[in-house]
């Protein structure tokens, strides 16, 4: 199972855990097939290119993926692997240039292509290969997706041809006595029909995999986990209402217990009726030693007059974390703060070495320096919906499990600017109208993510006959399956102009509501 933590210590896999590991070339789709081998209830972890042989080698992984990547093989200065990776005795699976990357090492010849492929393709199948097996047999057509400008034009000693294209002559390779097989096109997308089977065909036949890996086993081995690494130490976790922090909570309480103490900071960024449901259907129902720390001209005189989202956070961050370590300093023998970080958060975040930081999430990149809490993060490796399955595992109820996305910042981020306590009113009633409305017309669960955003503009309009000159609502609902790519959601006409009219006649201040019909990329989901 995953490591709770860089911050604290280093927990290799539970040797009864299968796991793949996939090699990180910088793709676009690296954390897409780390998802689709999950699905098939097989844990995986994503390490970079250059990670040493020897400590592969030591995961004792039962299968190995490479993944895309931008560059060139051929070119000085491309990723490559210590080429010992193909003889430790692992299957070991190539996509895209993770193909080419393969051949090139092994003898095989990759150049540019003259007709590059990006979109559909038409896939023949040309040979026996384990990994079409129930997906197509010699001869038949299949459809992939393609995403490539350079090509293998000759496959390595002792590999066999199993598929082709019409701009890839080698488009599937494998040598089945060693175990190696590379496909040029990307199985992990959903525009390959076949490629989640052809996954899980390398899966559960070179690698042998049993799917052992489900939300009950991540528990079973997360609770050892976590009371391995804490031992005696108090862990002091702050909830929010959000499943992260909920999840984490529930999980820490069930693997120490009393040893636990959370804190609610309640820093007025918070939605409608948050404060209540964490103090009172969470904390109390579990059971959990709940601190209430009552916090909001603390963070609000902070915020004053900041108008830059990369400030807000991490004046956020800090304060948050000053308000804990006052809080836990009362505390006896506390030595860890548990936090509800997911992969998203990590990965845009700036969390691998291919990557670019896109916005710093409160959870990953604002905590200070000289923060004296260790760190101990048991959902780090999960995306959402894996962390959704963990706490209903746990027993959380539906309202936490189901409930949308928050950010740890809250409402800070979702006005545009400076943050006032004016403008929290009116963000915190339009939204509540916002999500009521999705809930009862039955769009809510249908929905990823949905908020509502106060910018700092003001237009003209007409109330009662009277020019009013009000802020407008932006309201963003997308669709989604882990966030790392979104789509706006086709919320039905009537609910949107229900929607638009509760909030222009309910919440003073408010005179327009548009809708963001922006996908994820090239717009973030949240708009700071």
């Amino acid at each position: 199972m995953p490591s709770l933590s860089d911050a604290t210590s280093e927990l290799s896999a539970d040797p009864k855990t299968e796991l793949i590991l996939v090699i990180d070339f910088g793709a676009q789709y690296t954390q897409l097939i780390a998802r689709r081998v999950r699905e098939c209830h097989v844990y995986c972890e994503i390490l970079p290119f250059d990670t040493p042989l020897e400590k592969i080698a030591a995961k004792k992984p039962v299968g190995i993926i490479f993944s895309g990547g931008p560059s060139s093989v051929y070119e000085n200065g491309a990723p490559h692997v210590d080429s010992g990776i193909y003889d430790i005795g692992v299957p070991v699976l190539g996509i895209c240039y993770g193909l080419q990357l393969m051949s090139y090492q092994l003898g095989g010849k990759v150049e540019q292509a003259s007709n590059r492929e990006y979109g559909l393709a038409e896939l023949f199948i040309t040979g026996d290969s384990p990994l079409f097996e129930g997906v197509g047999s010699i001869g038949d057509k299949l459809t992939c997706w393609m995403s490539h400008g350079d090509k293998v034009i000759a496959a390595p000693d002792g590999f066999e041809i199993s598929a082709s294209t019409d701009s890839a002559p080698v488009a599937a390779i494998l040598n089945k006595e060693r175990k190696l097989y590379g496909v040029q096109f990307h199985p992990e997308v959903a525009h390959t029909p076949f490629g989640k089977e052809l996954l899980r065909n390398f899966l559960y036949g070179p690698c042998a995999c049993t799917g052992s890996w489900t939300p009950g086993s991540f528990v079973e081995e997360a609770v050892l986990k976590i009371r391995a690494t804490v031992g005696s130490s108090g862990v002091v976790c702050g909830v929010s209402g959000g499943i992260d922090s909920c999840c984490v909570a529930a999980l820490m309480h069930k693997a120490i217990g009393n040893q636990l103490t959370c804190i609610f900071v309640d820093h007025g960024l918070l939605r409608k009726g948050e404060a209540e449901q964490v103090r009172n259907d969470f904390a109390a129902s579990f059971g959990i030693n709940l601190i209430y720390a009552e916090a909001r001209e603390r963070f609000i005189k902070r915020l004053a007059d900041v108008e830059d989202p990369e400030q807000k956070r991490k004046i956020i961050g800090e304060e948050f974390v000053r308000v804990f370590e006052e809080y836990a300093d009362n505390l006896t023998g506390v030595e860890f703060l548990a936090q509800g970080t997911l992969y998203p958060d990590v990965i845009e975040s700036g969390g691998s070495k291919e990557s670019v930081t896109i916005k710093t999430h409160h959870n990953v990149g604002g905590l200070p320096d000289d923060m004296t809490l260790k760190v101990i993060e048991p959902l780090r490796l999960l995306f959402k919906d894996e962390a959704r399955a963990v706490a209903a595992e746990l027993g959380l109820p539906d309202e936490i499990v189901w409930r949308h996305p928050f950010p740890g910042p809250g409402l800070a981020i979702r006005i545009l600017g400076a943050v006032t306590e004016e403008k929290l009113g009116i963000l915190r009633e339009a939204d509540a109208i916002f999500i009521e409305e999705l809930q009862r017309s039955g769009q809510y669960n249908k929905i990823w993510q949905a908020l509502a955003v106060l910018p700092s503009i003001k237009s003209v309009g007409v109330m009662g006959d009277l020019r009013t000159y009000a802020y407008p609502i932006i309201i963003r609902a997308v669709t989604s399956e882990d966030a790392m790519t979104a789509k706006w959601a086709h919320i039905p006409y009537e609910v949107l102009e229900k929607i638009s009219s509760r909030i222009v006649n309910e919440v003073p201040q408010v005179n327009r509501v548009v809708y963001d019909i922006s996908s994820k990329p090239p717009a973030t989901i949240e708009w700071e």
